[in-house]
């Protein structure tokens, strides 16, 4: 598992978010960097998008979950194109940043 996860939880439907793309960027001085980009599995997980031992350096970090189209997908209406979730990273510790999801709301918190 890599040092950074993340889940997808749909609360309307009481079930995972599958296949909804997600990037990761860093912050570097005057722009947002894309690091990664990956799509959620059939848990609504995405566990492995950095090899298992590369830590990511202190800094801070946003999750770009593209639920406009997952909800598209589903021909649900959705108020939300996408959700921005930015984070600090500054240690070495295991990151888990999951989002609970409904067309019209979303939260989010750090798990474990």
């Amino acid at each position: 598992m890599s040092q950074l996860t993340t889940h997808i939880l749909d609360t309307t439907q009481g079930k995972p978010a599958a296949g909804v793309q997600i990037v990761l960027y860093q912050w570097q001085t005057t722009d947002w960097k894309e690091i990664v980009r990956g799509f959620t599995n059939n848990d609504g997980r995405i566990n492995d998008w950095l090899p298992k031992d590369e830590l990511l350096p202190g800094g801070q970090y946003k999750l770009k979950f593209e639920t406009g189209d997952y909800y598209k997908q589903l021909l649900i209406p959705s108020f939300y194109p996408y959700v921005e979730v930015a984070f600090s990273i500054t240690d070495s510790s295991h990151y888990h940043v999951p989002l609970l999801l409904n067309p019209f709301g979303y939260s989010t918190y750090r798990g474990s």
